[in-house]
Protein backbone atom coordinates (compact mmCIF):
# COMPACT_ATOMS: atom_id res chain seq x y z
CA UNK A 1 0.00 0.00 0.00
CA UNK A 2 1.23 3.46 -0.92
CA UNK A 3 0.46 5.18 2.07
CA UNK A 4 2.56 2.32 4.24
CA UNK A 5 5.96 2.76 1.91
CA UNK A 6 5.18 6.56 2.27
CA UNK A 7 5.48 6.25 6.28
CA UNK A 8 8.53 3.86 6.00
CA UNK A 9 10.37 6.04 3.87
CA UNK A 10 9.67 9.47 5.72
CA UNK A 11 12.95 10.38 7.77
CA UNK A 12 13.17 13.73 6.09
CA UNK A 13 11.31 16.68 5.56
CA UNK A 14 11.21 19.71 3.74
CA UNK A 15 10.76 22.92 4.92
CA UNK A 16 9.96 25.47 2.39
CA UNK A 17 9.73 28.66 4.88
CA UNK A 18 8.82 31.69 2.93
CA UNK A 19 8.44 31.99 -0.59
CA UNK A 20 9.74 35.31 -0.71
CA UNK A 21 12.06 37.26 -3.59
CA UNK A 22 15.51 36.38 -2.79
CA UNK A 23 16.10 40.38 -1.78
CA UNK A 24 13.29 40.31 1.03
CA UNK A 25 14.66 37.01 2.08
CA UNK A 26 18.08 39.21 2.49
CA UNK A 27 16.00 41.94 4.56
CA UNK A 28 14.43 39.37 6.41
CA UNK A 29 17.61 37.82 7.71
CA UNK A 30 19.16 40.67 9.01
CA UNK A 31 15.59 42.20 10.42
CA UNK A 32 14.93 38.57 12.46
CA UNK A 33 18.71 38.10 13.45
CA UNK A 34 18.78 41.53 15.18
CA UNK A 35 15.36 41.14 16.65
CA UNK A 36 16.75 37.67 18.12
CA UNK A 37 19.74 38.88 19.27
CA UNK A 38 17.32 41.53 21.09
CA UNK A 39 15.71 39.17 22.31
CA UNK A 40 18.12 37.08 23.80
CA UNK A 41 19.83 40.57 25.16
CA UNK A 42 16.91 41.35 27.11
CA UNK A 43 16.03 38.42 28.75
CA UNK A 44 19.21 37.94 29.79
CA UNK A 45 19.23 41.05 31.38
CA UNK A 46 15.90 40.62 33.22
CA UNK A 47 17.53 37.24 34.16
CA UNK A 48 20.46 39.27 35.84
CA UNK A 49 18.41 42.21 37.13
CA UNK A 50 16.22 39.93 39.34
CA UNK A 51 19.30 37.83 40.47
CA UNK A 52 21.44 40.96 41.13
CA UNK A 53 19.50 43.96 42.53
CA UNK A 54 17.75 42.87 46.02
CA UNK A 55 14.71 44.85 45.57
CA UNK A 56 13.69 42.42 42.91
CA UNK A 57 13.72 39.73 45.41
CA UNK A 58 9.61 39.75 45.38
CA UNK A 59 7.56 36.72 43.98
CA UNK A 60 6.49 38.43 40.49
CA UNK A 61 10.09 39.00 39.85
CA UNK A 62 10.43 35.27 40.76
CA UNK A 63 8.18 34.37 37.96
CA UNK A 64 9.41 36.90 35.55
CA UNK A 65 12.76 35.27 35.36
CA UNK A 66 11.41 32.03 34.44
CA UNK A 67 9.12 33.85 31.96
CA UNK A 68 12.40 34.95 30.15
CA UNK A 69 13.69 31.22 30.52
CA UNK A 70 10.40 30.39 28.69
CA UNK A 71 10.92 32.93 25.79
CA UNK A 72 15.04 32.66 25.66
CA UNK A 73 13.91 28.94 24.44
CA UNK A 74 11.29 29.88 22.45
CA UNK A 75 12.78 32.20 20.36
CA UNK A 76 16.37 29.65 20.55
CA UNK A 77 14.46 26.96 19.17
CA UNK A 78 12.88 28.45 16.28
CA UNK A 79 14.36 31.50 15.18
CA UNK A 80 18.29 30.44 14.31
CA UNK A 81 16.36 27.36 11.89
CA UNK A 82 14.27 29.45 10.67
CA UNK A 83 17.56 32.42 9.81
CA UNK A 84 18.81 29.03 7.72
CA UNK A 85 15.53 28.33 6.11
CA UNK A 86 15.16 32.11 5.12
CA UNK A 87 18.80 31.89 3.96
CA UNK A 88 18.80 28.89 2.05
CA UNK A 89 14.83 29.35 0.86
CA UNK A 90 14.43 26.22 2.41
CA UNK A 91 15.85 23.33 4.10
CA UNK A 92 15.73 19.28 4.58
CA UNK A 93 15.56 18.47 8.12
CA UNK A 94 15.25 14.80 9.73
CA UNK A 95 12.10 13.70 10.93
CA UNK A 96 13.22 13.33 14.10
CA UNK A 97 15.15 16.61 14.82
CA UNK A 98 11.58 18.52 13.57
CA UNK A 99 10.17 15.96 16.35
CA UNK A 100 12.54 17.18 18.85
CA UNK A 101 11.83 21.07 17.75
CA UNK A 102 8.21 20.25 17.74
CA UNK A 103 8.81 19.03 21.39
CA UNK A 104 10.66 22.35 22.63
CA UNK A 105 8.55 24.24 21.34
CA UNK A 106 5.86 22.77 22.96
CA UNK A 107 7.52 22.81 25.92
CA UNK A 108 8.72 26.50 26.15
CA UNK A 109 5.07 27.76 24.91
CA UNK A 110 3.01 25.42 26.52
CA UNK A 111 4.84 26.51 30.08
CA UNK A 112 4.87 30.12 29.46
CA UNK A 113 0.39 29.74 29.45
CA UNK A 114 1.23 28.21 33.13
CA UNK A 115 3.27 30.82 34.28
CA UNK A 116 1.25 33.77 32.97
CA UNK A 117 -1.60 32.10 34.70
CA UNK A 118 0.63 31.73 38.01
CA UNK A 119 1.70 34.94 37.79
CA UNK A 120 -1.98 36.61 37.59
CA UNK A 121 -2.60 34.48 41.02
CA UNK A 122 0.40 36.22 42.33
CA UNK A 123 -1.34 39.41 41.43
CA UNK A 124 -4.50 38.50 42.54
CA UNK A 125 -2.80 37.48 46.28
CA UNK A 126 -1.29 40.89 46.29
CA UNK A 127 -3.98 42.96 45.73
CA UNK A 128 -7.16 40.67 46.70
CA UNK A 129 -5.37 39.46 49.67
CA UNK A 130 -2.69 41.33 51.08
CA UNK A 131 -2.02 40.35 54.20
CA UNK A 132 -2.25 37.43 53.05
CA UNK A 133 -0.10 37.40 50.73
CA UNK A 134 3.39 36.91 51.95
CA UNK A 135 2.58 33.94 53.79
CA UNK A 136 0.52 32.16 50.95
CA UNK A 137 3.12 33.27 48.29
CA UNK A 138 6.46 31.64 49.83
CA UNK A 139 9.57 29.99 48.69
CA UNK A 140 7.77 26.73 48.42
CA UNK A 141 4.61 27.59 46.72
CA UNK A 142 6.62 29.32 44.26
CA UNK A 143 9.04 26.40 43.58
CA UNK A 144 5.73 24.40 43.10
CA UNK A 145 4.08 26.26 40.63
CA UNK A 146 7.35 26.72 38.46
CA UNK A 147 8.18 23.10 38.56
CA UNK A 148 4.67 21.80 38.14
CA UNK A 149 4.34 23.98 35.04
CA UNK A 150 7.38 22.69 33.29
CA UNK A 151 6.80 19.17 34.40
CA UNK A 152 2.85 18.97 33.32
CA UNK A 153 3.75 20.53 30.22
CA UNK A 154 6.63 18.36 29.35
CA UNK A 155 4.41 15.57 29.89
CA UNK A 156 1.65 16.59 27.79
CA UNK A 157 3.90 17.53 24.65
CA UNK A 158 5.55 14.08 25.06
CA UNK A 159 2.11 12.78 24.50
CA UNK A 160 0.89 14.91 21.35
CA UNK A 161 5.54 14.29 20.04
CA UNK A 162 4.37 10.41 20.51
CA UNK A 163 0.85 10.92 18.41
CA UNK A 164 2.62 12.55 15.92
CA UNK A 165 5.14 9.77 15.69
CA UNK A 166 2.51 7.09 15.39
CA UNK A 167 1.18 8.89 12.36
CA UNK A 168 1.21 7.68 8.48
CA UNK A 169 2.35 10.75 6.34
CA UNK A 170 1.40 11.41 2.41
CA UNK A 171 3.24 14.14 1.45
CA UNK A 172 7.42 15.36 3.30
CA UNK A 173 6.64 18.91 2.86
CA UNK A 174 6.01 21.50 5.55
CA UNK A 175 4.82 24.71 4.04
CA UNK A 176 6.30 26.62 7.05
CA UNK A 177 9.57 27.70 8.74
CA UNK A 178 9.69 25.65 12.02
CA UNK A 179 8.27 22.17 12.62
CA UNK A 180 4.69 23.49 13.89
CA UNK A 181 1.30 21.81 14.80
CA UNK A 182 -1.52 22.17 12.03
CA UNK A 183 1.57 22.09 9.02
CA UNK A 184 2.92 18.40 10.58
CA UNK A 185 -0.89 17.08 10.74
CA UNK A 186 -1.45 18.49 7.09
CA UNK A 187 0.89 16.01 5.87
CA UNK A 188 -0.73 13.20 7.83
CA UNK A 189 -2.98 10.47 5.48
CA UNK A 190 -5.38 10.71 8.34
CA UNK A 191 -5.39 14.15 9.65
CA UNK A 192 -8.76 14.60 10.83
CA UNK A 193 -9.25 12.48 13.51
CA UNK A 194 -5.69 13.04 14.68
CA UNK A 195 -6.43 16.82 14.61
CA UNK A 196 -9.45 16.66 16.71
CA UNK A 197 -7.33 14.36 19.57
CA UNK A 198 -4.62 16.26 19.41
CA UNK A 199 -7.15 20.00 19.55
CA UNK A 200 -8.76 18.63 22.67
CA UNK A 201 -5.10 17.52 24.25
CA UNK A 202 -3.94 20.82 23.45
CA UNK A 203 -6.65 23.38 23.81
CA UNK A 204 -8.75 22.32 27.01
CA UNK A 205 -5.00 22.48 29.45
CA UNK A 206 -3.05 24.61 27.84
CA UNK A 207 -5.32 27.28 26.51
CA UNK A 208 -8.55 27.48 27.82
CA UNK A 209 -8.27 26.54 31.27
CA UNK A 210 -5.31 29.21 31.95
CA UNK A 211 -6.96 31.15 29.86
CA UNK A 212 -10.48 31.23 31.72
CA UNK A 213 -8.36 31.44 34.80
CA UNK A 214 -6.75 34.70 34.22
CA UNK A 215 -9.72 36.06 33.10
CA UNK A 216 -11.69 35.00 36.35
CA UNK A 217 -8.25 36.34 38.18
CA UNK A 218 -8.49 39.78 36.72
CA UNK A 219 -12.12 40.07 36.93
CA UNK A 220 -11.69 39.66 40.91
CA UNK A 221 -8.75 42.56 40.81
CA UNK A 222 -10.91 45.05 39.08
CA UNK A 223 -13.14 44.65 41.42
CA UNK A 224 -10.83 45.07 44.13
CA UNK A 225 -9.37 47.76 42.69
CA UNK A 226 -12.43 49.81 41.97
CA UNK A 227 -13.09 49.02 46.02
CA UNK A 228 -10.04 51.18 46.94
CA UNK A 229 -11.15 54.74 48.03
CA UNK A 230 -8.30 57.12 46.55
CA UNK A 231 -7.64 57.57 43.40
CA UNK A 232 -4.15 57.23 44.27
CA UNK A 233 -4.27 54.08 45.64
CA UNK A 234 -6.13 52.89 42.96
CA UNK A 235 -3.71 53.87 40.31
CA UNK A 236 -0.80 52.11 42.39
CA UNK A 237 -2.43 49.04 42.76
CA UNK A 238 -3.30 49.12 38.94
CA UNK A 239 0.36 49.57 38.07
CA UNK A 240 1.52 46.58 39.73
CA UNK A 241 -0.75 44.63 37.27
CA UNK A 242 -0.65 46.15 33.98
CA UNK A 243 3.18 44.98 32.40
CA UNK A 244 1.58 41.51 33.40
CA UNK A 245 -2.36 42.14 31.44
CA UNK A 246 -0.17 43.57 28.79
CA UNK A 247 2.01 40.57 28.47
CA UNK A 248 -1.40 38.22 28.67
CA UNK A 249 -3.03 40.22 25.81
CA UNK A 250 -0.23 40.24 23.33
CA UNK A 251 0.51 36.24 24.29
CA UNK A 252 -2.56 35.18 24.11
CA UNK A 253 -4.09 37.18 21.83
CA UNK A 254 -2.00 35.48 19.17
CA UNK A 255 -2.10 32.17 20.51
CA UNK A 256 -5.64 32.43 19.89
CA UNK A 257 -5.44 33.63 16.60
CA UNK A 258 -2.94 31.16 14.96
CA UNK A 259 -5.30 27.77 16.41
CA UNK A 260 -8.65 30.09 15.10
CA UNK A 261 -7.33 30.69 12.05
CA UNK A 262 -7.70 27.95 9.15
CA UNK A 263 -5.15 26.10 7.78
CA UNK A 264 -5.85 25.04 4.01
CA UNK A 265 -4.45 26.45 1.42
CA UNK A 266 -3.03 30.08 1.20
CA UNK A 267 -4.35 30.79 5.14
CA UNK A 268 -0.69 28.88 6.05
CA UNK A 269 0.98 32.44 4.75
CA UNK A 270 -1.27 34.05 7.26
CA UNK A 271 -0.67 31.20 10.03
CA UNK A 272 3.31 31.46 9.21
CA UNK A 273 2.88 35.26 10.03
CA UNK A 274 0.82 35.03 13.11
CA UNK A 275 3.49 32.60 14.41
CA UNK A 276 6.45 35.22 14.10
CA UNK A 277 4.63 36.85 16.54
CA UNK A 278 4.40 34.30 19.29
CA UNK A 279 7.65 32.37 18.69
CA UNK A 280 9.72 36.01 17.97
CA UNK A 281 7.84 39.36 18.13
CA UNK A 282 6.72 38.32 22.25
CA UNK A 283 9.94 37.07 23.48
CA UNK A 284 11.58 40.28 21.91
CA UNK A 285 8.68 42.49 23.38
CA UNK A 286 8.10 40.77 26.54
CA UNK A 287 11.36 42.44 28.67
CA UNK A 288 10.54 45.61 27.00
CA UNK A 289 6.79 45.71 28.25
CA UNK A 290 7.93 45.13 31.87
CA UNK A 291 11.26 47.53 31.58
CA UNK A 292 9.13 50.27 30.01
CA UNK A 293 5.84 49.89 32.12
CA UNK A 294 7.35 48.67 35.82
CA UNK A 295 9.50 51.69 37.98
CA UNK A 296 10.85 49.27 39.81
CA UNK A 297 12.87 47.48 37.11
CA UNK A 298 13.34 50.88 35.48
CA UNK A 299 15.39 51.95 38.72
CA UNK A 300 17.28 48.39 38.83
CA UNK A 301 18.57 48.67 35.51
CA UNK A 302 20.00 52.39 36.30
CA UNK A 303 21.20 51.10 39.44
CA UNK A 304 22.76 47.92 37.94
CA UNK A 305 24.06 50.30 35.10
CA UNK A 306 25.54 52.87 37.30
CA UNK A 307 27.26 49.80 39.66
CA UNK A 308 29.10 48.68 36.03
CA UNK A 309 30.43 52.02 35.12
CA UNK A 310 31.53 52.55 38.99
CA UNK A 311 33.20 48.92 38.98
CA UNK A 312 31.27 47.36 41.84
Amino acid sequence: NITEMNQTKLTELLLLGFQNPQRLNSVLFALFLVIYVLTLAGNLLIITLVVKVRSLESPMYFFLTQLSVCDILLATNTVPNMLHVILNGGITISFSRCITQFFFFGVSAGTECFLLTAMSYDRYLAICRPLHYTAIMDLRLRLHLILWSWLFTCFLTLIIAFLICDVQFCDHVIDHYFCDLAPLLELSCTTHTLAELVDFVLSIPFVTVPFFYVIFTYVSIFIAILRISSSAGRRKAFSTCSSHLTVVSTYYGTLITVYIAPTKGQSFNVNKVVSLLYTMLNPFLNPIIYSLRNEEIKMSLKKFISNILRGQ
